[in-house]
């Protein structure tokens, strides 16, 4: 069988026995779709995931972030400016250090779990 067929149903097939409006119930909606994508875009690169995963232990200022990663300032910070639009960092500046942590516990959670998910498989 191919994969284009698997991934459908038989003809025979009339749906569950769940009702029409219950299964509008379980569709999200667009700008929540949207949002969530950009999440996952976010953290699609590379780079993005290690800057995150540095900052799940601690805050960082950019030029540790760049120590870590072993790449330059302009690489980083424009990589952060990202992280930072799509809310997965936030930063705090102090003097003209500008330090950077996860946005909240949540990044920190969903970046876990999806670890936790791909050590599983």
């Amino acid at each position: 069988m191919n994969k284009a067929a698997e991934e459908q149903c038989e003809d025979s097939c009339h749906g569950t026995e769940m009702p029409v409006h219950e299964l509008h119930q379980v569709r999200l909606d667009d700008q929540r779709a949207a949002d969530l994508a950009d999440m996952f875009k976010a953290i699609s690169d590379p780079t993005r995931v290690r800057i995150v995963y540095a900052l799940l232990h601690q805050e960082l200022c950019v030029h540790d972030i760049c120590e870590v990663l072993g790449m330059a300032q302009s690489a980083i910070s424009h990589q952060l400016r990202y992280l930072r639009n799509v809310r997965v960092v936030k930063r705090r500046k102090e003097g003209k250090t500008v330090y950077y942590s996860l946005d909240d516990e949540h990044v920190k959670v969903v970046f876990l779990q999806t670890l936790k998910h791909l050590e599983h498989a």
